[in-house]
């Protein structure tokens, strides 16, 4: 059996595709990844083994260039993305048995519309459950669209969510489906969902409601096992003291990233704790040369954390995800989109605090970190990480194979 799979985003959604390529792999089936071309989405993929295609521009210049929330060349790179789909996914789609899609909407929209046209069976993944139609919560506001705050009717603000989508994806959608000769589609969002999606979360963690709407497949988390030494200077660094708070907010971009890592580098200090800073997106940096800091670039997440006193980030799913695993209490400050959701699963499962905005201050991580360093929270921690699923890419991949016997 041969899979694309089909993604644009950045590392928390190219690293689960990864790992379902290679359990399908494993399983004896041909996973084929369509991913942004960024230089470190093709080496993590290149150490997999795993077939990348190029799909669309980099995903990292576009995040860190953007101002957060902005819609200017929203337009044109939906079109661009879009069209990536019908021309790159779908050379890479033939002869392939199925294709399975994550990431938004042009994305998605694309591809179930590429698995139409060459007849081959369709999946949409989502790997958080915020954008998923659902009575139990508001739909997130799409960039650019906000919902009316006064509204209280869930379904009604579905509703209209879809008729936002419709407007702002509808034309190119139907401008590229007639292209290949397809009919036009006249619900773009639940067109892309279909009304059988999976939810690749993990079931304590984040929960799905039922509902009436959709016949939610929720598979559990795919987990990549990462079994990557952690560089010598690190595991020198974490062998030298007590275990390090973790600071690090992956592929995020922040406003002021300077003012950030000195709030939090200060405040991690104020608990008696060393720190360990990961570089990432927003280029976060040591505040001076003590010797209780150290600064981290792409490393191993799943073995740091288990040496973390906690952990301090933005709120992916992935990042939540592998701290919960690992035991590490958490202090999720959520910049956007679905990170909101995630700092709210960690603070009701208590196995942290949620971060009150984007914006922290000496006082409010302060606080927050007090929180995730109790005792208590540390217990609780390690109690939910013992319940945590990590057999989710053998559902997925298993699912896929059993609907090709």
């Amino acid at each position: 059996m041969r899979v694309v799979l089909s993604t644009y985003g950045s590392r928390g959604s190219v690293e689960p595709i990864a790992g379902l390529a290679v359990r399908l792999r494993e399983l004896g089936a041909e996973g084929r990844v369509c991913a942004p071309p960024d230089e470190e989405f093709a080496k993590r993929l290149a150490e997999l083994g795993v077939e990348m295609v190029p799909t669309g521009r980099p995903v990292r210049p576009l995040v860190t260039t953007v101002t957060p929330g902005s819609a200017v060349g929203l337009a044109q790179r939906a079109a661009e993305l879009m069209a990536a789909q019908f021309d790159t996914v779908a050379a890479a789609a033939e002869g392939c048995d199925a294709l399975v899609a994550t990431g938004p909407l042009p994305v998605t929209a694309g591809a179930r519309s590429v698995a139409e046209n060459l007849g081959i069976r369709y999946v949409h993944a989502s790997h958080q459950p915020v954008s998923l139609p659902s009575p139990h919560r508001r739909p997130p506001a799409r960039r650019g669209q906000s919902l009316p705050p006064d509204v209280t009717d869930n379904r009604a603000l579905w509703d209209l969510d879809a008729q936002i989508a419709n407007a702002m994806f509808g034309d190119m959608l139907n401008t590229q489906r007639a292209s290949v000769g397809l009919p036009p589609v006249t619900d773009v969002r639940d067109y892309a969902f279909t009304d059988r999606p999976w939810l690749a979360t993990d079931p304590v963690l984040s929960p799905w409601q039922e509902s009436a709407d959709l016949d939610v497949v929720q598979t559990g988390t795919w987990i990549l096992t990462d079994e990557r030494p952690l560089p010598t200077e690190l595991v020198t660094f974490l062998d030298a003291g007590t275990p390090p708070v973790y600071v690090g907010f992956g592929s995020t971009p922040l406003h002021a990233p300077e003012d950030v890592a000195r709030v939090t580098i200060e405040a991690v200090r104020a608990q008696g704790r060393r720190v360990l800073v990961s570089r990432g997106w927003a280029d976060l940096a040591p505040i001076d040369d003590q010797d209780d800091c150290f600064i981290v670039g792409e490393v191993n997440h799943q073995a740091l954390f288990r040496r973390a006193a906690a952990v301090v980030h933005h709120g992916g799913a992935g990042t939540t995800t592998t701290a919960t695993r690992s035991g590490a209490p958490q202090v999720v400050v959520p910049q956007g989109a679905d990170q909101p959701y995630w700092a709210g699963r960690v603070a009701e499962s208590g196995i942290g605090a949620a971060h009150d905005g984007p914006t922290p201050t000496f006082e409010s991580l302060s606080a927050a970190l007090a929180k995730a360093l109790a005792p208590e929270t540390r217990v609780r921690a390690s109690s939910v990480a013992g319940t945590i699923r990590t057999d989710g890419t053998t559902v997925a991949a298993k699912l896929l194979l059993d609907a090709a016997d």
